[in-house]
């Protein structure tokens, strides 16, 4: 996917293609999680689905839950999608700056002619 050291640098167009690439897979990541989390809240915490979807976009932009958690099972799942969705913040971060970093990575091991 990525070019070694000892190849050329890609053109200005595969790069920006490459991040799109990371930056489409980073925003499904985040809407398969919006789901996941309106799914627990919505099945588990008895809220409608626009509770659900307030309380789950909350925890992932690392807010917290904003209705009260009514019962054990929420409240579990309220603790494990807050800490998956702190650890996703931290991977989409990698994700994204990963192209980034390489490319800069890159430049210093191309020859000097």
């Amino acid at each position: 996917m990525y070019e070694h050291r000892k190849e050329p640098l890609v053109s200005n167009y595969e790069f920006y293609l490459r991040l799109f690439k990371h930056l489409c897979f980073a925003v499904f990541l985040i809407a398969l999680s919006l789901l996941i989390g309106m799914c627990g809240y919505h099945y588990l915490g008895k809220l409608s689905w626009i509770d659900a979807f307030v309380d789950a976009s909350m925890i992932l932009s690392g807010m917290g839950p904003v209705s009260p958690l009514i019962n054990n099972a929420v409240k579990l799942f309220a603790g494990f999608y807050a800490i998956y969705s702190g650890l996703l913040f931290i991977s989409l971060i990698a994700l994204i700056l990963i192209p980034i970093v390489h490319r800069i990575l890159h430049k210093f091991h191309i020859p000097d002619k």
